[in-house]
């Protein structure tokens, strides 16, 4: 996950920052999302993931399906509204730094209200650790660095005391953050965000969490009856966008821009779609990954996403002169260590209980003797 992602980000800003002629943000979502789902779609297909090992399988018309596709597919027609949102927040005229810490950080605080919710309903059986709770505040310590940083250096510089300077910033960098607040587009998309991911998570830990004795965690067929119902669902909103102008007059140049890629694909641009949709499995596979809790998945796919995209930084600055890593990157950096430390000492203690657990009865083997007593 970490090195894909790291290959992501390095490719991210060479097609549209770097490359001549550079790509629009919108350009490039197209061209990289449709090489990434065909990707994620053919490996399925190719290997049959398509055939979910289900707690019951249920009519729907002719066909005999697994009960878990019913709520499978919300997951992907959510995950389909995420990818786009935050191009979308990258393509508005203002100052996304506050929003854009918001969207990462709001993952971290999802899964963990997750973990709650389902132990509340009787859904998830394991307790958060302490550790875990520890590193959830460090890791929003770590995305939150820029909104508390900048303000902070600004505060000082306004009082004769060059920390701008110490930590090569600017003085005054983090105006205009939250002018998102007032624009609508931005808390849409804001909003349209959090709230998909929000179900999406949900269901991800509620299929965890809900296998009956004996049948397996598929997390290959969750994936792939989401994967194509993402893929499904963002063919349809690109055909929507593509015939929008035509049909309802829509002008906009976010419309525009995107017609113009589907009209003009660029090779280039489609193939570094390969690397996202390897990058998908992973992340999918972190969050589904078995005998975890919600916040613990989200902590370390987070955490992970934000250090690869300081390494993606790094390796801009060595091979195309771009800028080095701010201090921002560096303290968020310290937290992310701090937060991953707490991590190890939870991990310790989960394969310490998992350990001390009955081991689970194959389905159709007969109950210990012990369960058979009345």
């Amino acid at each position: 996950y970490f090195a894909f992602y790291t290959v992501t980000g390095v490719l991210v800003k060479y097609f549209t920052q770097l490359r001549d002629p550079k790509m629009s943000d919108m350009a490039f979502l197209f061209n990289n999302t449709m090489g990434g789902s065909m990707f994620a779609v053919g490996v399925v297909l190719l290997f049959g993931w398509i055939r979910l090992k289900s707690n019951q399988l249920v009519r729907w018309g002719p066909f005999q399906v697994p009960s878990e596709v019913a709520y499978i597919i919300p997951s992907g027609i959510c995950t389909a509204v995420v990818i786009p949102t935050t191009t979308l927040m990258y393509t508005l005229p203002i100052s996304v730094l506050v929003a854009m810490v918001i969207m990462r950080g709001s993952i971290i605080v999802i899964s963990r209200l997750v973990d709650e919710v389902q132990i509340r309903q009787g859904i998830l059986k394991k307790r958060v650790f302490h550790e875990e709770n520890l590193a959830v505040v460090f890791a929003l310590m770590a995305v939150a660095t820029n909104v508390l940083l900048l303000p902070m250096v600004d505060f000082l510089a306004a009082r004769d005391i060059p920390a701008d300077r110490w930590l090569g910033l600017k003085a005054g960098a983090g105006r205009g953050s939250f002018d998102f607040l007032n624009s609508v587009p931005a808390m849409t998309i804001l909003t349209t965000y959090i709230v998909a991911y929000s179900i999406r998570l949900y269901i991800m830990n509620f299929y965890k969490n809900t296998r009956a004795r004996g049948v397996a965690q598929d997390n290959k067929g969750f994936f792939a009856i989401e994967q194509l119902a993402a893929s499904g669902t963002m063919l349809l909103g690109g055909g929507l966008l593509f015939f929008g102008p035509a049909a309802f007059g829509w002008t906009d140049f976010r419309v525009v821009a995107f017609g113009e890629a589907i009209r003009h694909p660029d090779l280039a641009a489609v193939l570094s779609g390969v690397p996202y949709g390897i990058l998908a499995f992973f992340s999918v596979f972190i969050f589904m990954f078995k005998g975890r809790t919600a916040t613990f998945a989200g902590l370390v796919n987070r955490l992970t996403s934000l250090v690869a995209g300081t390494a993606a930084t790094l390796l801009l600055f060595f091979f195309f002169h771009t800028r080095f890593p701010t201090a921002q990157d560096w303290i968020s950096l310290l937290f992310i260590l701090v937060a991953v430390y707490f991590l190890s000492r939870a991990e310790q203690l989960r394969m310490a209980e998992m350990a001390a657990a009955p081991a689970a009865v194959p389905a159709g083997a007969p109950a210990p003797a012990a369960a058979r007593r009345p």
